[in-house]
């Protein structure tokens, strides 16, 4: 069994009923095989090969990962990812995202009225003949909050915390990398790094600002996990091998 499919089963498992009280969402862009534009060019490239939108979500208290979803930036993969993300919640959130309208119908879907939900929209300045070729957006000039349902607090309204997630993910991950030959050549390679990513994140990573893990934090785990938990943990998920019987030799009479 993938170490990835492990780890991944077993935070879906872990992440349940979480006491978390403000969630960020955001969406980090990267490509598999090759980027959307080369696709048509690009030799036995498969099926899922273009680009692909890592969606997560994170506790602003604990700094804890609770959902992600890999996908397209369509309303599917937002509805899927937030469907996953109030299944792991145990009481009323408020939310922030950012000013992705597909985020709109998603969260009311998910959540109903039990939600207080705001999105933070960002201001650009004007476009210039350079924008073409750079890989960040224009400079971002302001940035107006709007409560969108329930009654969020203005104080909290923020994206702050899952926009750096979201470099902690490029630093720590090379695929995620700008300019770079480790991309992931198959969405399954993808997927299973994103759930290594999070494990050791989410419960071996110390963070600075809470002195501990996400996962102590949040009281998901009553330890600081080690990398060798997590590949002890592996190890006993394989299937045993199936070895045959020793020889033994014939005894002549």
């Amino acid at each position: 069994m993938d170490a990835g499919k492990v780890c991944a089963a077993y935070q879906d498992d872990a992440l349940r009923d979480l006491n978390c009280q403000r969630i960020q969402v955001d969406e980090i862009w990267a490509f598999v095989y090759a980027k959307a534009k080369n696709v048509p060019r690009a030799v036995s490239a498969p099926p899922e090969a273009g680009d692909v939108w890592t969606w997560t979500a994170i506790d602003a208290d604990t700094k804890l990962i609770p959902s992600w979803r890999v996908g397209d930036r369509s309303g599917m993969t937002a509805i899927d990812f937030m469907d996953d993300l109030r299944s792991r919640l145990a009481n009323r959130v408020q939310l922030t995202s950012d000013g992705h309208k597909a985020y709109l119908e998603a969260v009311e879907g998910a959540f109903g009225a039990y939600v207080d939900y705001a999105m933070l929209v960002k201001l650009y300045g004007p476009a210039t003949g350079e924008d073409g070729r750079r890989y960040s957006p224009a400079d971002c000039i302001g940035a107006h909050k709007e409560p969108v349902m329930g009654n969020p607090n203005p104080d909290f309204i923020s994206t702050s915390y899952v926009e750096r997630q979201n470099l902690t993910m490029r630093m720590s991950m090379r695929r995620f990398t700008r300019l770079t030959n480790a991309f992931s050549k198959k969405l399954e390679f993808h997927v299973h790094a994103l759930a290594l990513h999070f494990m050791h994140y989410n419960f071996c990573r110390l963070h600075g600002s809470i002195g501990t893990t996400p996962a102590m934090a949040a009281g998901v785990t009553d330890r600081i996990w080690e990398v060798g938990d997590i590949v002890d943990m592996v190890d006993a998920a394989q299937p045993k091998p199936n070895r045959p019987a020793p020889y033994l030799p014939r005894v002549q009479h």
